[in-house]
């Protein structure tokens, strides 16, 4: 008998990404959720469109969205995605065939392969293509854990891997990358000081050596300018977090 699934999202302002997001699953998903912190955009109309199953949920960190939206879901596996995340073709029929196998059962979570999109180029080097992340878990096996950004699903038991890739159009332009790229370091140094973490003035002339290990190192040159622009841009994510928990503690 074929596993049910559901497929999980958090959204918000998501109209440009969902329908290719919602597109790639439908033939997979016997149940579509959406926690949603507050669009006023088509979001909604678009999970109403897909007969996804929504809520609202102020936001408060990638970890506890993520939680809150797995623990809605009701078939026995969940799959999760962002809203500028889709299936290929190829894993979408290996994901068919994998809750077709009397297997599935064998393993608590499976690793997918993520090939990341910049403005409008396919990075294969750099250390962002086939990035393998637990996305497809057995429900009530598994859990976000992090602080308000950069979250991680996790699983007890075995996993396993799949093969084919699902794409992320990450950054579609520069602005919208430093729109990120603020909120996140912010959230990011929150979760430090948070925990405690003390800051360290040899962060912030890190961007150098971050800029040799992604564009050289990693071979992101064979990138093009795009290539050259994500390690550039990269590289101060470290600088910048620790500049922001400075400012924290000052202002206390």
């Amino acid at each position: 008998m074929k596993k049910e699934l559901s497929v999980f999202l958090i959204t918000k302002q998501e109209g440009k990404n969902l329908k290719t997001c919602l597109q790639s699953v439908k033939e997979i998903a016997d149940e579509i959720i959406i926690l949603d912190s507050g669009s006023t955009d088509q979001t909604l109309a678009i999970a109403q469109e897909f007969g996804a199953k929504t809520a609202f949920k102020e936001f408060t960190s990638f970890t506890e969205q993520k939680n809150a939206a797995l623990e809605m879901c009701s078939k026995p596996w969940a799959l999760s995605l962002d809203a500028d995340e889709y299936l290929t073709p190829a894993l979408l029929e290996e994901i068919k065939e994998l809750l077709n196998s009397k297997d599935m059962d064998l393993c608590q979570g499976y690793y997918l392969k993520r090939s990341n999109v910049f403005l409008g180029r396919e990075m294969k080097h750099g250390g962002v293509h086939n990035e393998k992340i637990l996305r497809l878990v057995k429900t009530g096996s598994a859990r976000y854990v992090g602080g308000r950004v950069h979250e991680v699903l996790q699983t007890q038991g075995k996993t396993g891997e799949l093969e084919n890739v699902f794409m992320h159009n990450t950054y579609t332009s520069i602005e919208q990358y430093f729109g990120k790229f603020n909120r996140y370091t912010s959230l990011a140094a929150q979760t430090m000081a948070e925990r405690g973490k003390k800051f360290k003035a040899v962060q912030l002339i890190r961007p150098p050596m971050e800029f040799f290990k992604i564009y050289i190192l990693k071979l992101g040159f064979l990138d093009g300018i795009q290539g050259f622009l994500w390690a550039l841009f990269s590289s101060f994510y470290p600088a910048v977090k620790y500049a922001k928990l400075w400012e924290i503690y000052k202002n206390k």
